[in-house]
């Protein structure tokens, strides 16, 4: 269509040609020149293209030193960006030489300055290059405009891995004001916290994130366990302080939590808190450990325990575990042969070196030393469970 086009014009035009007979005439004194009209339009319209071209010829010459500007600014940027993805993906591949020299790099033809730097500092963090990686951190800074979150981040991430927990939680609680919710930050902020023991701070940050599905079920259930045991810990001596925590503790019925506590009172003398504990936890959750250290609770009412105990034992006639606890409580209410037998069939369930113990305990107070002696020398056994 469009070669038609241009033929059905060309004919108009030469028809046209024909049928003006048309003249122009120019008058220059003392000359006189006459033209067909035919001839002097198209001498007018290339005199017009012959002009409009030199005035782009001059035009394009006096720009010429800001296309060429524009040229190196081109190849600059170009150069830069191909500089910054090379040094990402070394980053990521692991080769941080070859990271740091092309940040480098683009650091120095202006791509990105601030991230450049960012991804420089983090290849001689790990490359255990200190001072060059405070350099680049230290001009990052100078040019980080919108990136100072990102410098942020990575100053705390590399104050972690030096074990500068407490400068680290610092320049955390920067990033905190603006980016506290971001996961990356609240695992930043967790690993800072369990560094330096603030269990509360771990045990919400662990909490947080596991709803946020950051954390499986599982990992972090244990995290919350393990900070609330650290922090009972921490009061280990202190009975006012280890009874607040005890009362801010969310997972008392835990068996970790509650043997924690259990015997962090017992150590302080409580021996009747220390019963309550395991005795709600026991109703919680059945546990070995802890009906073992249902029978070390002192001033608690021996036989209130020996009661419970004996509850126990009709749902579960043989358990080891409760079966010592049982024979250890009648030795200490001296019920000698109430306690021989629950001991004795502690040990026929499973030998154990605590239930030597007890019987040779059992028996020295009775005035039978041959007996105490043979279990004494029983509970020597390495082959033993406690």
């Amino acid at each position: 269509m469009w070669v038609l086009a241009v033929f059905a014009l060309a004919v108009g035009l030469s028809l046209a040609a024909h049928l003006n007979d048309g003249y122009a005439i120019l008058v220059f004194p003392p000359y006189r020149a006459e033209l067909s009209l035919n001839f002097a339009i198209l001498l007018g319209i290339a005199g017009f293209v012959l002009g409009y071209m030199l005035l782009r010829l001059v035009g394009h010459t006096l720009r010429l030193p800001l296309h060429v500007r524009a040229f190196r600014e081109r190849r600059r940027g170009e150069k830069g960006r191909s500089a910054m993805l090379s040094a990402l993906q070394a980053l990521f591949e692991g080769r941080y030489a070859r990271a740091e020299k092309s940040a480098a790099e683009a650091c120095e033809l202006g791509e990105a300055p601030a991230l450049s730097a960012l991804i420089a500092a983090r290849a001689a963090g790990e490359l255990r290059e200190l001072e060059r990686r405070d350099q680049w951190l230290a001009r990052a800074r100078r040019h980080e405009g919108d990136a100072r979150q990102a410098r942020l981040a990575v100053q705390a991430s590399l104050l972690l891995d030096d074990r500068r927990y407490d400068e680290a939680l610092a320049v955390l609680g920067d990033l905190s004001d603006s980016g506290g919710k971001r996961i990356a930050t609240q695992r930043m902020l967790m690993k800072a916290h369990q560094r330096l023991g603030h269990w509360d701070e771990v045990r919400r940050l662990a909490t947080a994130l596991g709803k946020r599905g950051v954390l499986a079920e599982v990992a972090a259930t244990q995290l919350r366990i393990t900070a609330q045991i650290e922090a009972l810990r921490q009061q280990a001596g202190d009975a006012a302080g280890l009874v607040t925590c005890w009362q801010r503790t969310e997972d008392k019925l835990d068996a970790q939590v509650a043997r924690t506590a259990a015997k962090l009172f017992i150590a302080l003398g409580d021996g009747r808190r220390a019963h309550q504990i395991v005795e709600s936890a026991l109703e919680a959750e059945w546990g070995e450990e802890l009906i073992l250290l249902f029978a070390d609770c002192p001033d608690a009412d021996v036989l209130a325990q020996i009661e419970r105990a004996e509850k126990w034992l009709k749902s579960r006639p043989r358990d080891r575990a409760l079966l010592l606890t049982l024979g250890r409580l009648c030795l200490r209410q001296e019920l000698w042969g109430k306690a021989q037998s629950c001991l004795e069939a502690s040990l026929s369930e499973q030998a154990s070196r605590s239930a030597h113990v007890a019987l040779a305990q059992l028996f020295d107070r009775i005035g039978r030393p041959e007996d105490a002696n043979r279990h004494y020398r029983a509970s020597a056994d390495a082959n033993l469970r406690p």
